[in-house]
């Protein structure tokens, strides 16, 4: 099962369009996760054209993101319990917040967002995973999204590339 994995899109604001890249994994996906920050409800809608959209809402989203989506959530998927948040909020950094949201639970891997930086580490059995941005990459030298294969394990790699 593939799954690809976005966060911190901010359409329109950073981008009017998904990337080519970023286009040519969604062909054959099954299941997409969004870690917030979309902006508008106009990505969510084009996502939804390639797959079924799981996600949350940021810290930048409009009121009919957060209207539609929870500020973190669990998703049963090929086997696997997934939590996702964007991770935004005071205190304790990006990450550490992001499995703090996670510690009563028993989830395989945690997907986060926020800080548009790429994360992909384990904290003990789970994943720890930041797909960064594929239309805002800050301080980073390329632009990055996530795919995570699953099978009878989780295998998350970064796709990173140049702007069109």
């Amino acid at each position: 099962m593939k799954i690809v994995v976005l966060s911190d899109t901010h359409f329109p604001k950073r981008k009017k369009g998904l990337p080519t890249r970023l286009l040519e994994e969604l062909k054959d996906v099954e299941i997409i996760i969004h870690a917030g920050d979309w902006l508008t409800i106009d990505v969510y809608h084009e996502l939804q054209a390639y797959a079924r959209v799981e996600g949350v809402y940021g810290n930048v989203d409009d009121e009919e993101i957060i209207g539609l989506l929870p500020s973190q959530k669990i998703v049963e998927v090929g086997g696997f319990t997934i939590g996702i948040t964007h991770g935004h909020g005071k205190g304790k950094t990006t990450e550490k917040r992001a499995i703090a949201s996670f510690e009563e639970e028993k989830v395989d891997c945690i997907i986060f967002g926020h800080s548009h930086i790429p994360v992909k580490r384990y904290e003990g059995d789970i994943l720890i995973f930041n797909p960064g941005s594929p239309t805002d990459k800050r301080r980073q030298k390329l632009f990055s999204f996530g795919v995570i294969t699953l099978s009878d394990k989780i295998i998350a790699e970064h796709i990173f590339f140049n702007e069109e």
